[in-house]
């Protein structure tokens, strides 16, 4: 019955998601105006260096951008009352400056904000009035403390002829699996923006390192036991704490300094295969399992401290367990970014495979849909709708699906490999919801001027797929492109890479590529191409970055001709 009450609370928010949008941060604005009486008697309360997890710029606009920083002087903390950040239950006075030169000798605008203790003391700043497609410095202060410099970068002017852009994009950084050598490297790139595209962090439990003691997990605040991982994150402290342990690494804090950066989250920013309101750890493994009432309590909280880690709007405060986090971003005439999410509205996955591989005796010759999961979904009606709708009105070259999951199909285990075993495919990824894919790749096919590249993360491995418009028939047109970026370090296992080869040679003719090396994907865009590059770093035979100061590398790289869907090697 508490649990019940509890998120009955949560549910029951006065304000809307609609009023929050129009509202312009109504939510955070009432949370802080109750602190406003202690703004003037809290200039001192500091106790040391308080920008400890570094600063970031997101989202940008032709005329703005996010700053983001949180004060944290103590940064880690086992005191479940100090959770990442101090022992205030005040509010701080934060002033911010945006410069056009990294010296701040011409100041372009300033101001003051309110590091709220309702946000753990994180800051969204919201900019607006700054000139489209220019570099600017940022900094804040607060007391005797200045925080690092960022440079950000606005968007070019809504229609505006862009001759290139290039971004990288990311996911998966377990930060117990390898250093953030990745992050570095992209630290040092001259781009215009930084995607990353889920599994920010990992909700496991501590477990030491092979090659650094001390690169390990905080525990958690005695949440539920988890037989495999020991200590499950569920409470807001929890997940707050493992948020500030990420970003104290130096390699991330880099990064995010140096470009803006457009987030979104898959399942680890809140628990491995979550679906919807489904808890799915343990339902295989014999460990804790949530009801849905729990875990949508669990998911309030993961979702909160996104939030407040993550340079985005405040369209983005989540209303208890719901957050907005799918959005469109466009730059100029050349690029426009369908930011998805595919774990909020999915269903659950099919053929009780727990999110995870399963086996299945359809080879899917016949029809994609026939005997997978016809009424399965990954992004729900309304957001479907809203990626259809968004894809016939676009007027840019390129148009970029930020995406989780790897949408090819792909049969890991074929039967020409293996004859006495069924097929294995992935069905937490498009292939558990076929039949929702064949839908999307008929829009494709029906937007085929629109230069449709799917980009993704997740499974731990570079990828490079054609899109066709029917995966039943191999020599069916191809509509569109999906690029897939290996992972910041996360592991994946290096007896499967050869069997992969072995099946992507026998019954994927779509894919063009495959290789588990750590690293991410750079590209650039021009009204003409697109070039993938797929940047590598050191990566030992267990799939660990273990060199911190390793250098980063051009392994493969592919190109994309405008109007002509499908990659070729550059």
């Amino acid at each position: 019955m508490e649990k019940k009450t509890e998120l009955q609370r949560m549910l029951a928010h006065p304000l809307s998601r609609r009023q929050i949008i129009n509202g312009a941060g109504v939510l955070a604005g009432l949370m802080i105006a109750r602190e406003l009486p202690v703004f003037a008697q809290d200039k001192t309360g500091l106790p040391d260096y308080p920008f400890t997890l570094g600063v970031a710029s997101g989202d940008p606009s032709p005329d703005g951008v996010v700053l983001w920083t949180r004060l944290a002087p103590n940064p880690v903390s086992l005191d479940p009352k100090v959770p990442g950040g101090f022992n205030s239950d005040r509010s701080v006075a934060v002033g911010w400056e945006v410069a056009s030169d990294p010296n701040f000798r011409n100041i372009i605008q300033k101001g003051n904000a309110l590091a709220a203790r309702a946000f753990a003391h994180s800051i969204h700043v919201e900019l607006r009035g700054l000139k489209p497609s220019t570099f600017y410095w940022y900094r804040f202060k607060a007391g005797q403390w200045i925080s690092p410099v960022g440079r950000t970068k606005t968007a070019p002017a809504q229609g505006a002829k862009v001759n290139q852009f290039k971004f990288a994009f990311v996911s998966c950084a377990d930060y117990q699996n390898g250093y953030f050598t990745a992050y570095r490297d992209i630290a040092a790139q001259d781009l215009d923006l930084v995607v990353h595209l889920g599994d920010y962090i990992y909700e496991y439990g501590p477990s030491a390192p092979t090659f650094d003691a001390n690169r390990k997990h905080n525990p958690s605040f005695g949440g539920p036991s988890d037989i495999v991982n020991n200590s499950q994150m569920t409470s807001l402290e929890d997940y707050r704490n493992r948020h500030a342990l990420y970003r104290t690494d130096s390699d991330l804090q880099k990064a995010h300094a140096a470009h803006p950066w457009v987030v979104t989250f898959d399942d680890h920013e809140v628990e491995n295969n979550y679906a919807d309101d489904i808890d799915e750890i343990g339902d295989i493994r014999g460990g804790y399992a949530s009801s849905p009432a729990d875990f949508l309590i669990q998911r309030a909280n993961a979702y909160r401290a996104y939030y407040e880690h993550m340079p985005i709007r405040q369209s983005s405060i989540p209303i208890g367990p719901n957050m907005q986090i799918y959005r469109r971003l466009s730059f100029g005439s050349l690029a426009t970014f369908h930011v998805l999410d595919t774990r909020q509205y999915r269903t659950d996955q099919p053929l009780g495979t727990d999110g995870g591989l399963g086996f299945t005796n359809n080879d899917f010759s016949i029809t994609d849909s026939e005997g997978t999961n016809p009424t399965g979904t990954l992004l729900g009606d309304t957001q479907e709708q809203w990626l259809t709708t968004g894809l016939a009105q676009s007027q840019t070259t390129w148009n970029i699906l930020a995406n989780q999951v790897m949408m090819a199909r792909f049969n890991f285990l074929p039967k020409v490999l293996n004859p006495s075993l069924p097929n294995l495919f992935n069905f937490d990824q498009w292939d558990g919801y076929a039949t929702a894919r064949q839908r999307l790749l008929d829009v494709f096919a029906a937007n085929i001027s629109k230069n449709v590249v799917v980009i993704t993360g997740d499974i731990h491995s570079s990828w490079v797929h054609d899109l066709k418009a029917s995966f039943a028939n191999p020599r069916s047109t191809t509509v569109g492109t999906e690029l897939i970026c290996t992972s910041i370090t996360s592991s994946f296992p290096a007896d499967q890479v050869n069997i992969i080869s072995a099946a992507a040679s026998f019954t994927s003719p779509w894919t063009k590529f495959f290789d588990a090396t750590k690293g991410y994907t750079l590209c650039t865009l021009t009204p003409s191409q697109w070039r993938a590059d797929f940047r590598v770093v050191p990566t030992n035979a267990a799939g660990q970055v273990q060199e911190i100061n390793g250098v980063g590398s051009t392994l493969k790289s592919f190109v994309i001709q405008s109007g002509v869907p499908g990659a070729k090697s550059a």
